[in-house]
């Protein structure tokens, strides 16, 4: 069967880039002296503008998450270069908001004092950082845990605390590991919303890594389909739904169901290597 049309989708060309990854490759080195080295990501290239959120979806494996990190600078690269600002990155950028997929609060701290940490290194007082998380959590359903330490939380309501935290932060480029995957489908259209409206209104970069492509293609401007281990650039789709968005109402949209099929079948097709499927 013929493959559907696949949208090229540069970033827009009147905003100048915000993230730059230039012929970046990955290869982890194997974990005994006689093991051979393992090549995560090959040969990747694309950018990402001033604003613009890219969702990045792919086979389990294939590099999505250690892309992030090679952006964050935690990583350094193999081959190639990931520029920041036209800066090459070789430590950790400023402005860099890192939501893993573990939601690495510290133990110690209620959840208004996890999330004030990122209002006060945004260089908020210690008041305005407490009012401010408080807001945050309010708005993401957590006003009653706000005295309640990571420990007496839930692991949705600890990955809700996790992506405030972020927020209070004000980043100016988001790197988002799988942020709503431990949230129930309620809490996730809520949270994808709020996120949605934040984003909207202070325009920072996005890099999203998502399984799910209907989320992929509510929440971007593009969607960048990786291929199976070693991740390369498999396709990249253009996401041309009006903004402002609704996280859930975004898929009875003209064109959502076509996106769907489009990037399935990229994405079907690099399934099949990894799990060898005949079907």
């Amino acid at each position: 069967m013929s493959m559907p049309p696949i949208a090229a989708a540069p970033s827009p060309p009147t905003r100048p880039a915000k993230v730059e990854i230039d012929g970046v490759s990955l290869r982890y080195a194997g974990s005994a002296p006689d093991d051979g080295s393992n090549l995560a990501l090959d040969d990747v290239s694309f950018r990402v503008a001033e604003g613009e959120f890219v969702a990045i979806i792919g086979p389990s494996g294939c590099g999505k998450s250690s892309l992030l990190r090679l952006v964050s600078g935690l990583y350094p690269v193999t081959a190639g270069a990931i520029r920041v600002d036209g800066r090459v990155v070789d430590r950790v950028p400023p402005g860099i908001g890192f939501l893993f997929q573990s939601d690495a609060l510290l133990p110690w701290k209620t959840a208004l004092e996890n999330v004030a940490i990122g209002a006060t290194l945004a260089g908020r007082d210690p008041g305005t950082a407490r009012d401010k998380a408080r807001a945050l959590l309010q708005e993401l359903g957590l006003g009653a845990a706000v005295d309640k330490y990571p420990s007496e939380l839930s692991g949705g309501m600890r990955k809700r605390v996790a992506l405030s935290r972020t927020m209070a932060y004000e980043p100016t480029i988001f790197l988002l590991d799988e942020p709503f995957s431990a949230l129930d489908a309620q809490t996730r259209i809520h949270v994808g919303n709020r996120f949605l409206r934040v984003l909207e209104r202070l325009g920072q970069a996005v890099m999203f890594v998502t399984h799910d492509i209907d989320e992929a293609i509510a929440l971007a401007d593009r969607v960048v389909v990786m291929t199976a281990a070693p991740g390369r650039i498999a396709a990249q789709f253009a996401i041309d739904l009006p903004r402002p968005r609704d996280y859930f109402q975004s898929r009875m949209a003209p064109g959502f169901h076509d996106l769907q099929q489009q990037i399935w079948s990229v994405l079907r097709r690099e399934m099949q290597g990894v799990l060898n499927d005949e079907d």
